[in-house]
């Protein structure tokens, strides 16, 4: 359905409001302290004038680019109402006077002329508002939209890598296959029933990042060792679900990817009293080929660009290779439970990528 052209409440209040406070300024004689009556008539047809240029000229003409046209027919409408104000109204109120003679275009166009801007000013003033709100409106959806396409990146490939291990431990038929079956079900219960909120409770979080790097540790048996520290994490804290597990999971990934043995992964949370979270990962690598440029890839790329959008102003993301330890540091600003929905961070989501 097409929007209706006709104008609405709020807009014709606007209009009348003003156009009455200027109408007051106008009719008001200062000198004699009181309200001319020939005012009042000359005053509504500056209104007409302006109500022809403000909903017949500027939609037609001027918002379409076609200025010459827009001019050309504005340049009549003050013609048409010098002539009215000289030939008609002059002649009933100043017959005697004013009426016997006429006082040159430049006298009349400034008299005339910047009325009838005014109040035509008023309609393109309110156009301008309309758009800034719609262009905000807009900008929210490709914001929303974006942030969309990032979570559509992740559960898919969350799930493909987890599949793998899962074959890899079903065809050696290992008695842990059912207990991570059972692991990566809690996990991908949370992602895709739970994680669908704006934001979800910052220790509800941190329990599932807990569930999901003892799935993965699963991965690396006896060949290393996998610390989890959590520290002062508060359960009125919020959090948009599932940044730093993509941290977690590319430090196992890189890990087992890169050294059979002496592995170590190291997460640590802590949230501090003004409610800025710190993680901290860090985990050894060997640099191998495939391990050369740790700090690139979908998964990183997706989380960076969630973070710029979800925390603009209150993130800090720093990544570093130290001889064979890499270590990402992030810090977040976070809200309580009763802030955390946010106008500015309204949009829908919930990502994690690889």
């Amino acid at each position: 359905m097409t929007k209706t052209k006709f104008i609405s409440l709020k807009e014709l209040s606007f209009q009348v409001i003003l156009h009455l406070v200027v109408m007051f300024f106008f009719i008001y004689d200062r000198q004699e302290e009181g309200i001319e009556a020939y005012r009042i008539v000359y005053f509504l047809t500056y209104i007409v004038a302006g109500v022809l240029v403000s909903y017949v000229l500027l939609p037609r003409f001027f918002y379409t680019k076609r200025y010459v046209l827009f001019f050309f027919y504005f340049a009549l409408i003050i013609a048409a109402n010098i002539l009215v104000e000289e030939l008609v109204l002059e002649q009933i109120y100043f017959p005697d006077t004013r009426g016997t003679r006429f006082p040159g275009v430049i006298f009349s166009l400034m008299g005339v002329l910047p009325i009838i801007t005014i109040l035509s000013g008023f309609k393109f003033a309110w156009d301008a508002l309309t758009k800034q709100r719609e262009v905000e409106e807009l900008r929210a959806t490709v914001r929303e939209s974006e942030l969309e396409f990032l979570k559509s990146q992740i559960n898919p490939h969350f799930l493909f890598n987890n599949l793998n291990n899962l074959y890899a431990y079903a065809i050696e038929n290992s008695p842990k296959t059912p207990t991570i079956i059972l692991e990566l079900s809690g996990v991908l219960r949370y992602m895709l029933y739970e994680c669908k909120a704006q934001f979800v409770p910052l220790k509800k979080e941190v329990e599932q990042l807990k569930n999901f790097t003892q799935l993965s540790e699963l991965q690396i048996e006896d060949r290393g060792y996998v610390q989890f520290e959590t520290k002062n994490i508060q359960p009125n804290y919020q959090i948009a679900p599932l940044i730093m597990v993509v941290f977690i999971e590319n430090a196992f990934k890189h890990s087992q990817a890169s050294q059979a043995d002496d592995i170590f992964i190291e997460i640590q949370l802590e949230l501090s009293r003004n409610g800025q979270l710190h993680f901290v990962c860090r985990n050894n690598y060997q640099a191998v080929t495939n391990t050369q440029n740790l700090a690139h890839g979908i998964g990183l790329e997706n989380v960076k660009k969630r973070l710029d959008l979800l925390y603009p102003d209150t993130h800090t993301l720093k990544i570093k290779q130290t001889g064979s330890v890499y270590e990402v540091n992030l810090k977040i600003q976070l809200h309580a439970r009763a802030e955390a929905f946010s106008v500015d961070q309204s949009a829908d989501l919930a990502a994690l990528s690889v």
